[in-house]
């Protein structure tokens, strides 16, 4: 069964089968040899001293634990990407004018970083066992509100193409749900959300990280949304899914929060 309580601005979420998707699953493991054993001694078994002990034919062996191979710094062919290939082409695409003169999701200097995936081989590449591996770097520049996407060779540790986009919004990042979290708690439209979480913890909600956020890029419509949010689609915008820290969810979905000019809006509920 699922219940929604509507409290002040917002609405806590309660139920089982929301408050089961915040919580770790236990699973009791019968280890071999140890099912039915025979604490007595008795006939077709050792004493329980004897098992412990290794002497008895019939006991499972000890279980042996091999330790995770070491990561290679650098990945072949479609391997995803290593740790090592993803910090340096991070660090390669950000590099120069992009670095100093764009601004992230908080306004420092650089880029806000949103994804680095593997590319795709060029078209005369395809079949070819030894074509380099590149990696597609999408930033976003809050300076002038444009998505730049960089493709870097892993071979040569050179920049090849690089892309600008206005009005294309992809996913937000963590970084970019954690923003959207703090500039709400901070604001007036926030009101509901800290009550509501005072309410189901008992405590001021002053931080995101006694949140579990997801996000969505929302896009405006003409006259569906109030005139601050016209920018939305051009602007970064994001609605917040929110959820107390092992506990209940708090609907956050009729706040929209424009990470490009720092504002707050509520969207009509009718």
């Amino acid at each position: 069964m699922r219940e929604t309580v509507h409290r002040h601005l917002g609405k806590v979420l309660t139920g089982a089968a929301l408050a089961a998707a915040g919580t770790a699953a236990m699973v009791a493991v019968t280890l071999p040899g140890t099912a039915g054993a025979d604490e007595s001694g008795g006939a077709g078994g050792g004493t329980r001293a004897a098992r412990q002990a290794g002497q008895d034919p019939d006991a499972a062996p000890p279980g042996v634990v091999e330790q995770a191979p070491a990561e290679e710094k650098q990945g072949t062919g479609r391997d995803p990407l290593t740790d090592d290939e993803l910090r340096r082409v991070e660090k390669i695409a950000a590099a120069g004018r992009l670095s100093a003169t764009a601004r992230d999701v908080d306004g420092d200097r650089g880029p806000q970083r949103l994804s680095v995936d593997l590319a795709e081989p060029e078209a005369a590449e395809a079949d070819d066992p030894d074509a380099p591996r590149r990696a597609d770097v999408a930033f976003y520049d809050y300076e002038n509100d444009t998505l730049v996407t960089r493709t870097v060779n892993l071979r040569t540790g050179e920049v090849e193409r690089t892309g600008t986009q206005r009005g294309v919004q992809p996913p937000p990042s963590r970084a970019e749900n954690a923003e959207a979290a703090r500039i709400l708690i901070a604001g007036p439209l926030g009101a509901g959300l800290r009550a509501d979480y005072k309410d189901a913890t008992g405590k001021e909600l002053a931080s995101p990280d006694q949140l579990e956020l997801s996000g969505g890029i929302y896009e405006a419509s003409p006259g569906a949304q109030p005139a601050v949010l016209d920018k939305c689609g051009v602007h970064r915008c994001v609605r917040l899914f929110s959820k107390v820290r092992n506990g209940p969810w708090i609907d956050t979905r009729d706040l929209v929060i424009d990470l490009s000019a720092r504002k707050t809006a509520a969207l009509d509920r009718g």
